[in-house]
């Protein structure tokens, strides 16, 4: 048996991640939503969004070592994400259900989305900082590309994107601590060259597609690796942005 873990996904509220680090003190919070050497089950369909089955998959692999699993089941994350809580419930897990809805006026701050880091790795630290607050003073760029959408499944792909990207969509909610504040989803610079992106079978390819259309942008939506045509199809984009 491995170290004890504390799984997750989505945007649990932060007092609930205090209160199950105090609770399991020498756990380490693992985000179930990424990718862990799991195997592939066969428990959801095949047409289930990606993210959604590393889900599933990473609680399998790792269902000896969990002490609780921490859910995102409001609109922070989606009815997927609702919906395999109580599978795993049903399926004997001690299940947390967090909902992440209700903000304060406080001014939005997403020093991670507009510096001068590489794109994955904006993106990680925006993920990271969901359990370990990160308080680096970033440096701001000009920004020249945009990325617009949710934490892909394969991070191989951002490295075509230029440092100087800016991080839009619900991964820059998620920096905010917003991360069901729809209007700010959808915003975007309309004069910055933007790559929406959604995992295939994702309900937020409806978003990617419509704010896409509107802003003259590039949609894709990747099911598990990117495709060579996909790379190309970004690079020929960023080429002519």
């Amino acid at each position: 048996m491995g170290k004890k873990k504390i799984g997750f996904w989505g945007v649990p509220k932060p007092e609930i991640i205090k209160e199950y680090r105090l609770k399991y003190p020498n756990d380490e919070f693992v985000d179930l939503c990424m990718l862990h050497g799991a195997k592939k089950t066969s428990i959801l369909p095949d047409t289930t969004c990606k993210i959604i089955s590393n889900i599933m998959d990473n609680a399998i692999h790792f269902k000896d070592d969990l002490d609780v699993i921490i859910a995102s089941v409001g609109q922070e994350k989606c009815d997927s994400g609702r919906f395999v809580s109580r599978i795993l419930k049903d399926m004997g897990y001690n299940m947390v259900f967090s909902t992440n809805e209700n903000y304060n006026d406080a001014p939005i701050s997403i020093p991670i989305s507009t510096s001068n880091l590489p794109l994955g790795e904006k993106i990680t630290k925006i993920t990271a900082n969901i359990v370990e607050k990160d308080n680096t003073q970033y440096t701001y760029c000009k920004p020249q590309f945009g990325f617009w959408g949710v934490p892909p499944n394969d991070f191989e792909f951002l490295k075509l994107f230029p440092n100087e990207t800016h991080v839009f969509g619900w991964t820059r909610c998620v920096e905010a601590g917003r991360p069901a504040d729809t209007e700010l989803e959808m915003y975007v610079d309309e004069n910055l060259p933007t790559v929406f992106f959604a995992q295939t079978f994702c309900n937020k390819m409806q978003l990617a597609k419509y704010l896409a259309k509107k802003y003259g942008g590039l949609f894709i939506d990747v099911d598990d690796y990117a495709t060579n045509s996909t790379k190309a199809k970004i690079q020929a984009y960023m080429r002519l942005g």
